[in-house]
C-alpha cells in the first residue's frame, strides 16, 4: 500500500484514537479509495421522546470505501443509519451528504444524492412481482451513471431470474433479501446502506449475500454494513466503527480489530 500522510485525529470514549475524513487517496487492492467523505456526519444527537439514543456521533464514509458498523443489539445503529437516511431526525448535529448540509432532510432527498437504503425488514412491495419491484426503482445515478441495468441485477441474482413473476410475499427470507440489494442496485447509487445484511438467513444464503457484497465493494460504490457476524463483516470491509450506548468505542481498521480478542470479546461477544 502506498504510503499516505495520517488524518486528523480525534479521541474516543475509550481514549483510543480515531481517524477524521482527509481527502488523502490511496490504492486498497483494484479500487481507489478517497477520504473525502460522501457522508459526513458530526457530532449527531438522537432522541425517541425523552430517550437520548445518540450521543455526540461522528461518523463518515469516503468514497470507495466500505464500512462496517457493529454492536451488540440496542445500542444505536439502526438509528444512526435512519439519522442518515433522513428517517429521524437530529435534534444537534449535523448530515453532510457528497457536500450538501441535509440534516433532518426528507429521505427522498438523500436519496437522490446517491443514497440507497436496504432496511432490517427489507421493505419489499408484496404485491409486485420481481420485475415490477426492481424496474419500479430504475434510474440513472448521481453522474448520469446507468452501470447497474435490470440485466445485470438478473446476472447477480441469478435467484431471482428463475422467480420473475413471483410475487414478493410468495419469496423467501434469502430471496427477499436479495431482491431488496438488487432493488436498491438499481437506483445505481454511490454508497449502499444495508442494515442486518443476513439476519435470519439460511447459512448458504448468507454466504451468497456476502459474495455479493464482495463484488459492490469491488465496483467502487461506497457501502456501510451492519451485521452481527464481524468475522464476515470484517473480510471485504476497509474500516469498522461499534456502538455501545449510542457512542463509538472503536474505530479502525478490520486487521485492527481482528487482532484484538479483548476488544471482541468485550463490545460484540455474547
Amino acid at each position: 500500500m502506498q504510503a499516505c500522510s495520517p488524518p486528523t485525529w480525534e479521541t474516543r470514549i475509550d481514549g483510543r484514537s480515531s481517524a477524521a475524513p482527509s481527502e488523502q487517496r490511496y490504492p486498497f487492492g483494484e479500487r481507489l479509495l478517497t477520504m473525502d467523505p460522501l457522508i459526513d456526519a458530526r457530532g449527531i444527537n438522537t432522541y425517541y421522546g425523552a430517550s437520548h439514543i445518540l450521543r455526540g456521533i461522528d461518523f463518515s464514509v469516503g468514497r470507495g470505501e466500505t464500512v462496517g458498523l457493529m454492536g451488540r443489539n440496542g445500542m444505536g445503529k439502526t438509528t444512526l443509519l435512519k439519522s442518515l437516511m433522513g428517517l429521524v431526525k437530529p435534534r444537534s448535529g449535523s448530515v453532510t451528504i457528497a457536500g450538501r448540509d441535509l440534516t433532518g432532510a426528507a429521505p427522498y432527498m438523500i436519496a437522490r444524492q446517491g443514497v440507497a437504503y436496504v432496511p432490517e425488514g427489507r421493505g419489499i412491495f408484496g404485491n409486485l412481482n420481481v420485475t415490477e419491484n426492481l424496474k419500479m426503482a430504475a434510474r440513472a445515478g448521481t453522474r448520469g451513471q446507468r452501470d447497474w441495468t435490470y440485466e445485470r441485477v438478473l446476472d447477480t441474482f441469478p435467484r431471482l431470474k428463475e422467480r420473475l413473476g413471483h410475487g414478493g410475499q410468495q419469496l423467501s427470507g434469502g430471496e427477499q433479501q436479495m431482491l431488496t440489494i438488487g432493488r436498491a442496485l438499481m437506483t445505481n447509487p454511490d454508497v449502499l446502506i444495508l442494515d442486518e445484511a443476513t439476519e435470519g438467513l439460511a447459512p448458504l444464503i448468507a454466504r451468497d449475500i456476502w459474495r455479493i457484497c464482495s463484488l459492490i465493494r469491488q465496483t467502487g460504490i461506497s457501502s456501510v454494513i451492519v451485521d452481527k457476524n464481524w468475522k464476515h463483516v470484517t473480510q471485504i470491509t476497509d474500516r469498522n466503527v461499534i456502538l455501545v450506548k449510542g457512542q463509538v468505542v472503536f474505530e479502525g481498521s478490520s486487521d485492527e480489530l481482528r487482532g484484538d480478542p479483548a476488544l471482541l470479546s468485550q463490545y460484540l461477544g455474547v
